[in-house]
């Protein structure tokens, strides 16, 4: 026999493990569109579910970390994935990533999560914090090539200059955009001296291009953040979870700038229109001080001519008791100042107030 003619035999398992191989050469990695049915998880580990449209239906499996937005029944995604035959047979994708596709499944996925995470009170006005005045510091994350970024930096410098700024430059649309922006969110956080603010910003695009900001982990970092957060993504009109995260939402990037920073001008009339109030304010406290030293002056004043009268008092008493102790005046009432030993047969001196008299002494005696 031939053995051109022979055909391949080989093994179940080796048949499976050649498919993959094949499988894995031709197609890595491809992107499939359809809709969500048959969804389940088992042992909230593992995810199930086939994707279906009108010719077809293939099964799908991944892992429930690796699913970062609710999907349910009836919803048209696009995974990326691999495509695996099982052991058992069964030719499934191995799902790396999905995403709502279509304006009306990206609209119910958000609100879904919104609920979610309204629930665990990640939004609540309380949780926010206000911004600093005038930060010296911040942090950006952005695409440094995005016309969103240009736009914040612009009216950043025509505002406000001086300001120190440092840039995480990621991506801000597609597969691997959220987890960019978390890892540049950790990296602020994590260092030591922190930035004030940290801002998030992009500018407008379709509802498929803004689903980043609308990733599950991602959303849970901006409400966990030590700094506190300012995020301006899309157009006004444009709400992703991200903004109903942060510390503060701005409508566009240029926004984010205005209300990060004042304008000079503004700042230089506030100063203006301050100094304006105080210098009245200062002309008043001085007249009360003046008014204050003027009374404690006075009051000085008036306790010493006080002190004073009643010393001079108190002197001319003094100088009237001494008067009267005079011995000149003594001896002007009449009386006199005997000098020498008081003993019979002595000689003494009496002293007048006008004479002196000696005498000699003939008799001692003691009052009775």
């Amino acid at each position: 026999m031939d053995d051109t003619n022979q055909n391949l035999r080989i093994s179940v398992s080796d048949f499976i493990a050649l498919t993959n191989q094949t499988l894995e050469y031709a197609f890595p990695f491809v992107e499939v569109e359809g809709e969500v049915s048959s969804f389940k998880i088992n042992q909230g580990k593992y995810v199930f579910f086939d994707l279906k449209d009108e010719g077809g239906s293939i099964g799908c499996f991944m892992m429930a970390w690796q699913l970062r937005l609710p999907i349910e029944e009836g919803m048209k995604v696009i995974v990326g994935a691999s495509p695996k035959l099982t052991q058992w047979g069964k030719f499934s994708l191995t799902v790396r990533s999905i995403r709502p596709s279509g304006e009306g499944s990206l609209k119910k996925s958000f609100e879904l999560l919104k609920e979610k995470l309204t629930k665990e009170g990640l939004f609540a006005s309380e949780r926010k914090r206000s911004l600093p005045e005038i930060p010296e510091h911040i942090g950006v994350i952005s695409s440094v090539e995005a016309a969103g970024y240009a736009d914040f930096i612009k009216i950043l410098d025509e505002r406000f200059g001086g300001i120190r700024i440092e840039v995480a430059h990621v991506q801000v649309q597609g597969e691997s955009a959220p987890d960019q922006i978390i890892r540049a969110l950790k990296h602020f956080n994590s260092r030591e001296i922190l930035p004030e603010v940290v801002v998030i910003v992009r500018g407008g695009g379709s509802a498929d291009d803004l689903s980043t900001f609308n990733d599950e982990l991602l959303v849970r970092e901006i409400a966990g953040s030590r700094i506190p957060t300012l995020v301006g993504v899309g157009h006004e009109v444009d709400v992703t979870l991200a903004d109903l995260a942060a510390d503060v939402r701005a409508a566009t990037p240029s926004n984010a700038a205005q209300l990060l920073v004042p304008h000079r001008r503004e700042v230089a009339k506030r100063v203006r229109h301050k100094v304006n109030l105080l210098v009245p304010r200062i002309e008043r406290i001085m007249d009360q001080q003046e008014t204050l030293v003027r009374h404690i002056v006075q009051g000085a004043f008036e306790s010493l001519t006080r002190k004073q009268a009643q010393a001079e008092e108190r002197l001319e008493m003094l100088r009237q008791v001494l008067y009267q102790l005079d011995p000149r005046i003594v001896l002007k009432r009449g009386y006199a100042i005997v000098h020498g030993d008081v003993q019979p047969g002595a000689v003494i001196e009496i002293e007048k107030s006008d004479i002196l008299i000696t005498a000699e002494v003939r008799d001692v005696s003691k009052k009775q």
